[in-house]
């Protein structure tokens, strides 16, 4: 059976399609423009492909709730002309089978758990930091939904006493996303993240917020494995920083071998690499099915 996949990101969508198995047999990229130009090539895309089923993981926040009105809306999103806007429902006026609606993080998240470094386990969290930051959270075989969905990115964090930045959320100036998104990265030292040197104080700050909410999120969701992509995660040279101040602002509490023995094995890379949002999509839709 083939099964299409969207990960939709506010910088570009990736669609392809793929099985049952985690094969992705055809994949495409092209950037989030409005609404109207980047939809007409996610439908051109999928014409004539015999798919029998389609998996959004979208960039939000969203409504994935099917009981509501507005299910498969992305709905507050600060992107220019993408407000309130019926994603799901632009695509079913196109293909008339079922569809499975969903943050891009929680498929990711998802993704990982059933072919990635997640794989046999129940509880693990996903984080992306790159453009923006979001978290999907997997807590005993399901993906955490309530009210909305997890924002993760817009925890509020402590500022490092040495660094003065604004931060740049447009709502919470320097939450977690706010201080240690790409685009921070960017206004707080003037380049992008991938042209700075490796011993730049950049990462030495960077791995503090990250650090700090991680520390958060283990707190609370207790997960068996972290798995942090993301444009800025590609930098290897922070997973070390990361780990060692998690460790730090643990300080003996959490007394398990995941953070005190194998933590290199516990804060990690995703094993799908770049496809975790797309082989996410086409996982949402496979645990529906």
């Amino acid at each position: 059976m083939f099964i299409g996949g969207i990960e939709a990101g506010g910088t570009k969508f990736i669609c392809g399609v793929g099985n049952d198995k985690g094969d992705i047999l055809e994949r495409v990229s092209f950037p989030t423009e409005t609404p109207e130009k980047t939809m007409i090539n996610v439908v051109n895309f999928f014409k004539h492909k015999g798919i029998k089923a389609i998996g959004i993981g979208s960039f939000g926040p969203i409504d994935p709730d099917p009981k509501s009105p507005t299910y498969g809306y992305i709905t507050s999103t600060p992107k220019p002309g993408w407000g309130n806007y019926d994603l799901v429902g632009e695509l079913k006026k196109h293909f008339d089978i079922p569809m499975v609606f969903d943050t891009d993080v929680n498929g990711a998240a998802l993704g990982e758990a059933t072919w990635g470094e997640g794989k046999g386990l129940k509880n693990c969290l996903y984080l992306t930091i790159g453009t923006g930051i979001g978290g999907g959270a997997l807590v005993e075989g399901n993906l955490v939904h309530g009210m909305l969905h997890p924002e993760m990115g817009h925890i509020l964090v402590r500022r490092h006493p040495n660094d003065d930045f604004k931060g740049c959320c447009p709502y919470h100036e320097d939450c977690f996303e706010g201080m240690a998104s790409g685009p921070s990265i960017e206004k707080r030292w003037g380049v992008k993240a991938f042209t700075l040197p490796t011993n730049h104080e950049a990462w030495e700050l960077e791995a503090f917020y990250i650090a700090q909410a991680l520390v958060n999120f283990i707190l609370t969701l207790s997960p068996e494995k972290i798995i942090l992509g993301g444009g800025v995660m590609k930098q290897q040279h922070l997973f070390p920083l990361i780990r060692k101040e998690v460790v730090k602002l643990l300080n003996g509490y959490v007394q398990t071998k995941e953070i005190y023995k194998n933590i290199d094995e516990y804060i990690v890379y995703p094993g799908l690499g770049d496809n975790a949002g797309l082989l996410g999509a086409l996982a949402l839709t496979l645990k529906k099915l």
